[in-house]
């Protein structure tokens, strides 16, 4: 690793005035340093080179600014750095404002950024507060929803970027604003094909809003309507009968032979995980049971291959068909359980995890010994057809 006074050379290299090939090379240097954990480390504790180095992302150069903003990627994904980028170099209010900016080439580079920095609650709640200090959470979801906003860039990490927001209270309580009619621009994105970044981070955004259980029974209502929208990526081909198609939203009835379900398993999960936090009280279970929600999680269920999502699912269903809890405990996310009761259920989480991993891994043993044999029987039926030709 550099010595101070190499560091202090490297330094005086990152100025706007420097030979642009100097600069280059030094600007390569610490991307390279970058790329791995003790690199990250010594730079944390150069905030001064740092924020040279971001300073240059104003630079006439191209070149030099996309490897100024490579490297603040690289540096961001390290929790450790995040109280000196956002402290001591004072990234957010530069980053905002030319995330702002229609026609900044770099606002892809910049989503990432803030996306990594939001991860962890310490650092999202300094984003959060200097966001609404400046541009604001309402133009943020404007950017978001704005298709073609900036035609440089397409803004998809916006989505992560609006999910970590929502981990904190005040971002959560700005989406369910009933004056502001946010949570209602974000659902279509449910069902965004052109990017699972973005579809991943608006049903992360509404998981986390569905937290608050005060909100649900307005969630449910027809002001939102957030069901459908939950319900149709885990909705596939299969014929349901007259009266469970009857049943169902509207959105959901009579869904053709091609109706192809949400293909990545993560997001179907957080789809699942968020219909069972509207079941947390008597009247979400209420209507999740009078939308008929259980014949699309029976053909879910049937459907599934992935097991960590097919626990998701049974959780669910356990729900909707169970009987409804003894009076005092209708509200899930309020029951208070005994210490040895919690501790009981966390041993029996961890027991469930592990037998999912173990079943994880026997499907892929089975997978690949699937291959294996596939693989085998393709050579062999070469051989018998060279044999063929050499007769």
């Amino acid at each position: 690793m550099l010595s101070d006074s190499e560091a202090a050379e490297l330094l005086s290299f990152l100025t706007p005035s420097t030979r642009p090939d100097v600069k280059n090379q030094a600007i390569e240097y610490i991307l390279g340093l970058s790329g791995h954990r003790d690199g990250c480390r010594f730079l944390r504790s150069k905030p001064d080179l740092l924020a040279a180095l971001f300073a240059l992302t104003s630079d006439h150069s191209v070149a030099i600014v996309k490897d100024c903003y490579h490297i603040l990627i690289n540096l961001s994904a390290d929790e450790t750095l995040h109280q000196v980028l956002v402290a001591d170099v004072k990234v957010l209010p530069v980053l905002l404002k030319n995330l702002l900016d229609p026609e900044y080439l770099f606002s892809d580079q910049i989503c990432t950024i803030l996306s990594n920095l939001t991860r962890h609650e310490k650092t999202c709640k300094t984003v959060l507060k200097v966001l609404l200090e400046g541009v604001g959470l309402a133009q943020l979801v404007e950017v978001f929803c704005t298709e073609g906003y900036n035609k440089k860039a397409k803004l998809h990490y916006l989505g992560p970027l609006l999910s970590n927001l929502t981990q904190l209270p005040e971002a959560r309580n700005y989406m369910v604003d009933k004056d502001r009619c946010v949570i209602q621009r974000l659902l279509p994105f449910t069902q965004y094909q052109a990017s699972t970044v973005r579809r991943g981070g608006v049903i992360g955004t509404l998981r986390n809003c569905c937290f608050d259980y005060a909100h649900h029974e307005w969630l449910l209502s027809d002001a939102v309507d957030i069901l459908p929208f939950l319900l149709l990526p885990l909705a596939g081909p299969e014929e349901l009968t007259e009266e469970e198609n009857d049943g169902l939203p509207v959105d959901l009835q009579w869904l053709p032979e091609d109706k192809k379900r949400e293909e990545d398993p993560d997001i179907r999960k957080m789809l699942l995980e968020t219909l069972l936090l509207l079941t947390a009280t008597k009247a979400g279970r209420q209507t999740l049971k009078d939308k008929n929600v259980y014949p699309i999680m029976r053909e879910f269920h049937n459907w599934e291959k992935d097991v960590q999502v097919t626990a998701a699912c049974e959780k669910l269903v356990q729900v909707l068909i169970g009987d409804e809890p003894e009076q005092g405990m209708e509200n899930l996310l309020e029951v208070e359980i005994p210490e040895d009761v919690e501790e009981k259920l966390k041993e029996a989480d961890v027991k469930e995890q592990q037998e999912l991993e173990r079943e994880q891994e026997r499907m892929r043993q089975e997978e690949e010994e699937e291959k294996k044999k596939k693989k085998c029987d393709a050579e062999g039926t070469d051989k018998v057809q060279e044999d063929g030709l050499m007769r």
